[in-house]
């Protein structure tokens, strides 16, 4: 197993090893193993599987603490733009992000901690995006930024994608108090 560190710390894109032969292909999904050299013990207690087509943006999202989590994403099917923006207060990469693809036929991971906002747009139609977490969900503490914030400039990579209403009313980074 690879890894790849990012420019904001505590993001981290797994590159799970894949024995393939005739009859298909093995894998790990995830392991411990993985985050021990890194100093990391994440306690994942929820998985989640959403399936999106083509064009659907789904985020920015988080939960605040006491419920904060910290997610593990992937596709099984198709191919995702991820994003992660980074609102712990003293950080000094507060306000920025990190996209990554994530690819089916490349089995990659990403790792995202507490304290980031996180969303992703589907690249392919029938995308199975699969992440797990470490709280469970708790309606009460969630919170969101809005996906097309000027002030983050995010590029999706797509000119009109499929946002839900709820997710088009979040705050601006600019008129968000983060708990974090």
């Amino acid at each position: 197993m690879d890894h790849k560190l990012f420019g904001i710390e505590g993001l981290i894109e797994f590159q799970p090893r894949i024995f393939r032969d005739d009859r298909g292909y093995f894998m790990e999904t995830f392991s411990m193993k993985w985050f021990e050299p890194l100093g990391l013990k994440p306690n994942f207690v929820q998985d989640n599987q959403s399936m999106s087509k083509k064009g659907v943006l789904r985020g920015l999202h988080f939960q605040k603490p006491p419920h904060a989590q910290a997610k593990l994403v992937r596709v099984s099917t198709g191919k995702a733009l991820d994003v992660a923006v980074d609102l712990r207060q003293n950080s000094p990469t507060y306000g920025q992000h990190v996209a990554c693809i994530l690819d089916s036929e490349k089995h990659n991971v990403f790792y995202i901690p507490e304290g980031f906002a996180h969303g992703f747009v589907a690249l392919e139609d029938d995308t199975t995006f699969l992440y797990k977490c470490t709280d469970f969900y708790a309606p009460e503490t969630e919170g969101g930024i809005l996906w097309n914030d000027p002030a983050l400039g995010i590029d999706w990579g797509i000119a009109e994608p499929l946002v839900s209403p709820k997710d088009e009313v979040l705050p601006t980074l600019e008129h968000f108090s983060s708990p974090f």
